[in-house]
């Protein structure tokens, strides 16, 4: 969950909520939605032990329709786009120490999101083991940051530097559009929460695992994050944090000078963490979706050697490395959230469903209704309140690019056309030798 989003989202969060002390509320209310969903999603995991998260969900609740538009929009956009923001949240992080006082140029920017992007799709590819291992290694990094930053924060409270929380709740009038973008840019750091469904096949004992995981960690990032945005205003008031070109290391400048280097160091480490652990999930969407039939056969396929989905971990880097070409693609990614919250609106809603449709099924862990249906509305209350407050073509576009995602499941998966399957066919078979994949049904 801890990646490049606390480092950016605090400005936007301030802006949108207008005053310190709703600024910090809405810090606690992400993570509290961010439990409830997660707390859906462990009943969910432990009833539909099907690596795939939301594509699985939807899929037994809803049918294939809902599930394809789900993976359509996911998989082509959604996913990638987000591995290809936190590349390049890496890269600028990274090439800043060497230009000082001005801004990296754009192709050494793009260059190094290129080489993480194709190094981290490497090491997936070569062994879920060092995967995990170098997840690890970052997620210990990205926690020293964290710890450092929220305790050189609870030391100058200490210290008396609390001018900036007086009369925290002097604000102008904000529209409940606003609180929504508010939230979408908290909620943008907290993504992350519901990654350990996309490889449910893979946890060890799920039943105990994902449950205790979501239980431990999620209230543990709230509380980092809620003092983390407490430590920035401790040096920073409301118009100087909306004034920085990096919240957290004009905090090191401040508070760590002369190891403020260790800020945008371990950013660096912190976003090579989340974009691993991006790319480690988006594969095994893409490997769950290919199985169905909802995409390619191809990216449904595991390395014979080495047991790791490789065409799906390719074929979503390859479609970061797209994303990571335009100039600015975070625009394209806030009108895409609105899509996003959707689907985890409908998710919410799908296990309301399957309490009635499928009460056979095995349920290890049970949550009361209401958090299902509490998640289900603030989901759509989030998905409606930016666009009737600020209506724009761009949601437009976005909706018609998921619908086009009807056609594709017409031609190829309902009617299943012969040329096409015939034209998949010898390709297929050469990205077999190439990457020496075999059908997963090959290792039962």
């Amino acid at each position: 969950m801890i990646g490049s989003g606390i480092f950016i989202s605090p400005k936007s969060v301030l802006l949108y909520s207008g005053a310190v002390g709703p600024c910090l509320l809405i810090w606690v209310a992400c993570g509290v939605l961010s439990t409830l969903g997660a707390l859906c999603y462990a009943e969910l995991g432990t009833m539909i032990t099907k690596s795939g998260a939301e594509h699985s969900y939807l899929l037994e609740s809803f049918g294939s329709i809902v599930a394809y538009l789900y993976s359509w929009t996911t998989v082509m956009v959604l996913k990638p786009s987000s591995f290809a923001i936190i590349a390049l949240s890496f890269a600028e992080y990274a090439s800043a120490p060497f230009y000082p006082g001005c801004t990296p140029p754009v192709v050494v920017t793009k260059c190094l999101a290129t080489a993480a992007t194709f190094s981290i799709v490497t090491v997936n590819c070569l062994s879920v083991k060092l995967a995990s291992y170098v997840q690890n290694i970052f997620t210990a990094a990205k926690l020293v940051i964290i710890a450092v930053i929220a305790v050189a924060g609870i030391v100058m409270l200490c210290q008396g530097r609390t001018e900036h929380f007086s009369n925290a709740f002097e604000t102008s009038s904000v529209s409940l559009g606003s609180i929504g973008l508010a939230f979408y840019n908290g909620l943008w750091a907290y993504d992350g929460w519901n990654q350990l469904n996309f490889i449910t096949e893979e946890l060890q004992d799920p039943h105990r695992n994902l449950p205790l995981a979501i239980i431990i960690g999620i209230p543990l990032v709230t509380v980092c994050y809620v003092l983390i945005n407490v430590a920035y205003f401790t040096v920073m008031a409301p118009s100087e944090l909306l004034l920085s070109p990096a919240v957290a290391v004009t905090f090191g400048d401040r508070v760590l000078y002369p190891m403020s280097w260790i800020v945008p160091l371990f950013v660096v480490f912190s976003t090579f963490g989340s974009a691993n652990g991006s790319c480690f999930t988006a594969g095994r969407l893409a490997f769950a979706t290919g199985r169905e039939g909802h995409m390619v056969k191809i990216l449904s396929y595991i390395n014979l050697k080495r047991f790791t989905p490789a065409p799906a971990l390719i074929f979503n880097g390859l479609l970061s490395l797209l994303y990571i070409i335009p100039s600015d693609i975070n625009t394209l990614i806030n009108y895409f959230s609105f899509a996003q919250w959707f689907f985890y609106g409908l998710t919410a809603l799908s296990l309301i469903v399957m309490r009635f449709t499928r009460k056979e099924l095995h349920r290890p862990v049970k949550v009361p209704v209401v958090l299902a249906v509490l998640m289900t509305l603030v989901s759509f209350y989030l998905v409606l309140a930016p666009i009737i407050d600020k209506p724009e073509i761009e949601y437009v576009y976005c909706t018609a690019f998921i619908l086009f995602g009807l056609i594709l499941y017409f031609i190829f998966v309902h009617k299943q056309v012969t040329w096409a399957h015939n034209m998949m066919r010898p390709i297929t078979m050469h990205l077999q030798l190439l990457l020496e994949v075999v059908p997963p049904e090959k290792f039962e």
